[in-house]
């Protein structure tokens, strides 16, 4: 086997690309990067009903977007393609011929109603399932019988019974399954696709794959493709199974626990980084304490072992955590970039935009980045520079309003605000100082009433880059209202 590391990771385009094969997908290019290896991408597509074209151009460009880039595969080419199931029939084709003439395979022509009535026969005598070879050694006439009844066979491999089959798991250790429990199985089906645990195998020999890293789900699978292995005379590669991605009540991810593809979490606004770095932590712990990575230090510190063997529970607060801090890093200009189609998707502003309004937004969003865990929250935050102040109705926030020194503190600073020439920042922090020292009011007692006439809430953005943003004249128009409040 080549000695250089090979690694591959190869989808069904058949839906959304989920998380779950975005992890798979990570964990296969933080090996390869790390060992200087190869990192490949093919399609299984032999599900031609629900495969489809568009859904992979999604896990395409969802692998794109997260920056998981491949060195070989679809797209890029290579010297072991093609690199689509569908373009490689051939490729199959002579590889089950080789073992029918060798007599390590054959033709089955029993019916599915057959093979659903003696399933039920082994079950009913307590036996594991499996096939009972009855077409294992077929009269040439028992054949020309079953074709003029019109039977299409599937092939079958031979499997020899009550032998061990062994493999040394990169996550889970040594494994042992018994060939008795597998029986002869299918590896070309009656329209002559092959099955995905031969078509898997094939593939991965031909294309020189070293390591195969996949989820947890396939290690059931595994004993049947070590079979095809050994029959076609291949190496086998050394397998990783990888545990399942779960949701919080600890049941397989789906709908129910929220976004479930990386393209649903690219179109709410999270970050490329933020999401590599969340997903490599779902199931590898660092040596340390260290939970931010950059891209260079997940390649230089990833090994398989340090991957558990245990379920990797998804935490959207976690995501959430890692993606603000790297939301944080971003320049004002890459914030509006990220935030922008949800402010316009909002109606409150319309492309294109003027630099004079983009300047302005720069500043607003850059005013509510402390309250954004992902990039459409902007929309919900930003809205307090566009909207009116909503009705107050919470008894917390009217009793707040009713204090006695509400209005004194919002007339003094309204009075203070005409007065104003320069509207930046640090004159409204001055003035409004000035203003808590001449009233003697100090602390929530002077900026909540003021906080609650601008924005109709008790949270918000940095006082003074609001006022600054809203302009002296919607501030006054929000200051009076305020003062109704206070007499109501």
């Amino acid at each position: 086997m080549n000695q250089s590391v090979r690694v591959r990771f190869a989808p069904s385009p058949t839906g959304p690309f989920h998380i779950g094969g975005a992890r798979s997908a990570l964990f296969n290019w933080l090996f390869a990067r790390h060992s200087k290896g190869q990192f490949l991408i093919r399609i299984e597509d032999t599900d031609l009903q629900r495969s489809s074209r568009e859904s992979e151009e999604n896990i395409k460009n969802s692998l794109r977007w997260l920056g998981l880039d491949w060195d070989e595969g679809i797209d890029v080419g290579g010297s072991h393609g093609p690199y689509r199931q569908t373009e490689r029939l051939d490729i199959y084709h002579q590889a089950v011929q080789k073992l029918i003439d060798e007599g390590k395979a054959y033709y089955c022509y029993c019916t599915e109603e057959e093979i659903e009535q003696d399933r039920k026969k082994q079950l009913a005598e307590g036996k594991t399932p499996v096939y009972n070879g009855h077409c294992r050694h077929l009269t040439e006439e028992q054949i020309q019988k079953y074709r003029a009844e019109g039977r299409k066979p599937v092939v079958r491999l031979r499997v020899p019974s009550g032998i061990p089959i062994e493999f040394d798991d990169m996550v889970r250790g040594h494994v042992t399954f018994d060939s008795s429990g597998v029986g002869d199985f299918i590896i070309v089906k009656s329209d002559g696709i092959p099955v995905y645990n031969f078509a898997v195998v094939v593939d991965d020999a031909s294309m020189e794959i070293t390591h195969v890293i996949r989820a947890e789900e396939h290690l059931s699978n595994t004993p049947r493709q070590i079979m095809i292995y050994r029959a076609l005379g291949y190496d086998i590669p050394v397998f990783g199974h990888i545990s399942l991605i779960l949701g919080e009540d600890h049941k397989k991810m789906s709908k129910r626990h929220g976004a479930t593809s990386v393209e649903e979490y690219k179109r709410m606004g999270y970050l490329p980084d933020a999401v590599v770095n969340y997903l490599a932590l779902l199931g590898w712990s660092p040596k340390d304490e260290q939970e931010i990575f950059s891209r260079d230090e997940l390649i230089r510190e990833f090994s398989m072992d340090r991957v558990s063997s245990n379920d990797a529970v998804f935490d959207i607060e976690k995501l959430n955590w890692i993606n603000f801090h790297y939301m944080k890093e971003l320049s004002p200009g890459a914030l509006l970039d990220l935030t922008l189609p949800f402010i316009v998707q909002a109606g409150y502003v319309s492309e294109p935009i003027s630099n004079e309004k983009r300047k302005w937004l720069e500043r607003a969003v850059w005013c509510v980045r402390d309250h954004l865990y992902y990039g459409a929250q902007a929309a919900e935050n930003i809205d307090v520079f566009f909207r009116d102040v909503p009705e107050v109705t919470e008894e917390e926030l009217l009793q707040m309003m009713h204090e006695e020194s509400s209005p004194v503190i919002l007339r003094a600073f309204a009075d203070a605000v005409r007065g104003m020439d320069s509207f930046d920042e640090d004159s409204i922090k001055t003035v409004f100082k000035g203003v808590m020292k001449a009233a003697g009011i100090k602390g929530k007692y002077a900026f909540m009433p003021v906080r609650i006439a601008l924005t109709g809430s008790m949270h918000g953005p940095d006082m003074y880059c609001l006022i600054t943003l809203l302009g002296k004249e919607k501030v006054l128009d929000r200051l009076e209202k305020g003062l109704r409040l206070c007499s109501r």
